[in-house]
């Protein structure tokens, strides 16, 4: 079985790129090196209400997603990453 190569520094250099994520209009903001995962903000939705500590509402944030790149053997690409829809210049 072949292993997956892809580097941190390949997916740090997605941050700034938008892309589709299930027809929401979103943008690379971070890469998380535990799995790893990259942390898209929709520029489309309303901000959603983000609790405090207590689950009281606090403030209005913007919508993220937490997108894992592998799968969890690591084997392959995950199927939410490979879905995602690039937008080009």
């Amino acid at each position: 079985m072949s292993e997956i190569i892809i580097t941190l520094d390949q997916l740090r250099n997605m941050i700034g790129l938008s892309m589709y994520h299930q027809g929401v209009l979103c943008q690379v903001i971070e890469v998380l090196e535990d799995g790893p995962s990259l942390v898209l903000i929709s520029v489309d939705e309303e901000p959603a209400i983000q609790p405090d500590q207590h689950g009281e509402a606090h403030r209005r944030a913007p919508v993220t997603y937490t997108i894992p790149v592998l799968n969890d053997e690591c084997t392959e690409l995950h199927p939410v990453f490979l879905a995602l829809d690039l937008l080009e210049d």
